[in-house]
């Protein structure tokens, strides 16, 4: 298969790509009959190690008389290929894609297990948990698994032990969509739509791109949505299929009838929109949305600040790389979640749009994001 990376000599910024063979699989490296996410990523990147030293070899010396090999950069993800830059001798920056604070909460519990022999389910089974990353207190149960499962934490293994330095870099890209034009009917649809309903009128719920819900809680948040009456656009997407890593994949016009309630969509007609996977970014800079249901990821809670929308924690709903929950959450939870965003006090109001402002600011020449991007390389430190 071929994977493209880039390259990144002076000033200037290349993509190259580079041929990785299938990955044999040891002995070892099989997957168990049950196995989750994170188990997979991990059998797939310790099986291409090998490979990924071979074409690493070969493009340093196709690009060696242009340069030489300084550092690899990789995804929070992909720690374990830290061993493969030390092979070359050269240091390591990892890109960690979520906000500091959570770095902060899995270094801390990684501690508390290692350093302290804390047990984690122990200490996760009280109400609150108490991170010093965090400003307040956070409810311990929707911390995912994989932050309170010891055989599921390679990655922040790899970080804690040997992480010397923290670059703030981001915000890193403008959301802003790049042209007022669409990709696709379903956007033109649906962007036509929005031109025509009032400002900060409509609640966009999406849930990310493996955001989805069984039957039953599609029709739990349906049923809110309608007696609302507030207009909305949903995103809405069709589970996995039980055992496979497949994203969720969209519904049809077909598809909603059997999952939505009788009726649903002819009701609400007038008021609101359900689509597939949304251009996030495009919909969250129309001028007619007035709050964002959202799952809380951190692309979308940039996004969100950065556009200037309120957010709300969508629900309460815990949903693992399983892709398994046995928790439906209650019609009046829902409710109160959707008018939360749509009539936020004044006062709230001023605090999003003052967030908003520091967001862009950061992309500027001056700003933190702008300036920190060049720190790593001189500082010349290396950090694992």
């Amino acid at each position: 298969m071929t994977q493209p990376i880039l390259v990144a000599q002076g000033q200037s910024l290349k993509q190259v790509d580079i041929y990785l063979p299938e990955p044999v699989f040891s002995h070892k490296c099989y997957l168990p009959p049950n196995f989750d996410l994170v188990s997979a990523i991990n059998a797939l990147l310790e099986a291409q190690k090998p490979n990924i030293i071979q074409a690493v070899s070969n493009l340093t010396t196709r690009e060696g008389q242009h340069g030489h090999l300084s550092a690899f950069v990789v995804d929070m993800f992909c720690t374990t290929m830290i061993d493969v830059a030390n092979e070359f001798n050269v240091p390591t920056l990892v890109f960690y894609t979520f906000s500091v604070a959570s770095l902060g909460l899995n270094l801390y519990l990684h501690t508390l297990r290692e350093r302290d022999n804390i047990d984690l389910t122990q200490l996760l089974q009280e109400k609150e948990a108490a991170i010093p990353s965090f400003a307040n207190p956070i409810p311990s149960n929707p911390l995912p698994s994989f932050v309170r499962n010891k055989e599921r934490e390679p990655f922040f293994m790899s970080l804690a032990r040997g992480l010397k330095k923290i670059y703030p870099v981001g915000p890193l890209l403008n959301p802003e969509p790049k042209t007022k034009g669409t990709v696709d009917a379903d956007s033109d649809d649906i962007m036509k739509w929005l031109h025509n309903q009032p400002p900060s009128s409509v609640v966009f719920l999406c849930f990310g791109s493996r955001g989805y819900f069984d039957e039953d809680q599609v029709k739990e948040i349906a049923h809110v949505v309608e007696n609302s009456g507030a207009r909305f656009v949903w995103s809405l997407r069709k589970p996995l299929v039980k055992g496979t890593m497949a994203a969720p994949s969209d519904y049809s016009l077909y598809d909603l009838g059997p999952v939505l309630p009788e009726g649903f969509l002819d009701r609400t007609a007038e008021i609101g929109r359900i689509i597939r996977w949304a251009q996030q970014a495009q919909i969250l800079a129309h001028p007619a949305i007035g709050g964002f249901v959202s799952h809380y990821g951190w692309n979308s809670t940039l996004e969100s600040i950065y556009f200037d929308r309120c957010v709300e924690i969508a629900l309460d709903y815990r949903m693992e790389f399983s892709g398994e929950s046995n928790y439906l959450v209650s019609a009046d939870k829902i409710e109160r979640v959707i008018r939360s965003v749509l009539y936020k006090d004044g006062e709230v109001k001023k605090k999003v749009k003052k967030m908003s402002e520091k967001s862009r600011k950061t992309l500027l020449e001056g700003g933190s994001s702008y300036t920190y991007l060049a720190v790593p390389t001189s500082d010349n430190v290396p950090f694992f």
